[in-house]
């Protein structure tokens, strides 16, 4: 039986899960899900290898998209590395990188020090069977998911259907003079959501920020040289106004209209997600923005219903306005309760950011 690994936030296990069966029975693959609350990551048990058309950008919850997941236990003490590459070998030939990892929990915070140890050995191991080189970018990731210090499931990522960080978290520096750590969410989505972020952030393109105070989402923008419409009843950091690429405008987040249009539309309000669904929808739908990234703050139950009832808000908005669009969701690592968006206006002039 071939497994399909998911990395998730500790306490979207049950959402994670949920949203694999139901792509897995989009796609026709038969199996089900395990998902221990807490755990923070989530096995889908498969009757098959056709795991090909589940698309990691697609998923919501998941972290990570690790295929031929397979659970190796009673590691010997003495030689954990024979077993493992050997179920590794099973799998490719050969890999670009391996990769030791655990759950991103407090308990499984030991074993990080654990997999540090032995992945210096382990690499050294492999590079010399062969089993390791970095010449072939287009060979997949090994993934050594330990549960315990003798325990792993050994699986395997795919550049491009993957997250591309240990654990599928980036590494984010908070940057010093940021007005509030939410500057690292709009920072991850950019990383997350954008295939040429150099291409779709350039210097002298125009963008509003709602619910802009303190300034952390303003931030991002004005470090990539983007003019800024911040609009807020609150307080902006001095900082940002001296920039000279800052516009503060004190008003209603939902009444605001912008008078001409701007590349950029980004949104942090703390509202119900429905409402921000339709603000967005209409942003993109009459042309006031080309693209938004915007988040949702979720309620404590029904967290996957409530997101699936946002993108019907924006699919039936966008279909009546006549708007070929591009619309994707991701629970990021330095959101909370929360799922951002990403929404972009589509035409045969321009390709996707």
């Amino acid at each position: 039986m071939s497994g399909i690994l998911l990395y998730c936030r500790a306490g979207f296990e049950k959402e994670c899960a949920r949203e694999i069966q139901e792509h897995a029975r989009v796609t026709n693959l038969a199996g089900y899900a395990k998902a221990k609350e807490g755990s923070g990551f989530v096995l889908f048990n498969a009757y098959d290898e056709a795991t090909s058309e589940i698309r990691f950008a697609e998923l919501m919850f998941a972290r990570q998209l690790i295929v031929g997941a397979t659970l190796l236990e009673r590691l010997p003490i003495t030689d954990r590395i024979a077993p493992l590459l050997e179920r590794a070998r099973m799998l490719a030939p050969h890999y670009s990188a391996i990769w030791l990892e655990t759950a991103d929990t407090s308990e499984a915070k030991e074993l990080s020090t654990f997999t540090r140890k032995l992945a210096v050995p382990l690499n050294r191991v492999a590079r010399e069977g062969g089993l390791l080189t970095h010449d072939d970018g287009n060979a997949p990731r090994l993934h050594l998911f330990f549960v315990s210090a003798t325990a792993a499931l050994v699986g395997i990522s795919h550049p491009g259907n993957s997250s591309p960080w240990l654990m599928g978290i980036p590494r984010l520096k908070f940057p010093r003079d940021a007005p509030s750590r939410s500057t690292l969410k709009l920072d991850e989505a950019f990383l997350t959501f954008l295939r040429c972020p150099e291409e779709a952030l350039c210097p002298g393109m125009t963008a509003v920020d709602l619910g802009a105070a303190p300034g952390g989402w303003t931030w991002q923008l004005v470090h990539r040289h983007i003019k800024v419409i911040a609009v807020d009843n609150g307080q902006l950091q001095a900082d940002l106004l001296e920039s000279g690429l800052v516009q503060h405008l004190r008003a209603d987040a939902f009444r605001y209209r912008p008078t001409k249009p701007v590349d950029w539309m980004v949104c942090d309000v703390v509202e119900q997600p429905a409402r921000i669904a339709a603000l967005v929808a209409r942003w993109v739908g009459d042309g006031w923005c080309r693209r938004s990234i915007f988040n949702l703050k979720l309620p404590m139950k029904k967290r996957f219903d409530e997101v699936q009832q946002c993108r019907e808000i924006i699919a039936e908005a966008l279909t009546k306005a006549g708007v070929a669009y591009l619309l994707l969701f991701k629970q990021l690592y330095h959101d909370r309760e929360e799922v951002t968006g990403f929404l972009q206006h589509m035409d045969s002039r321009r390709r996707a950011g």
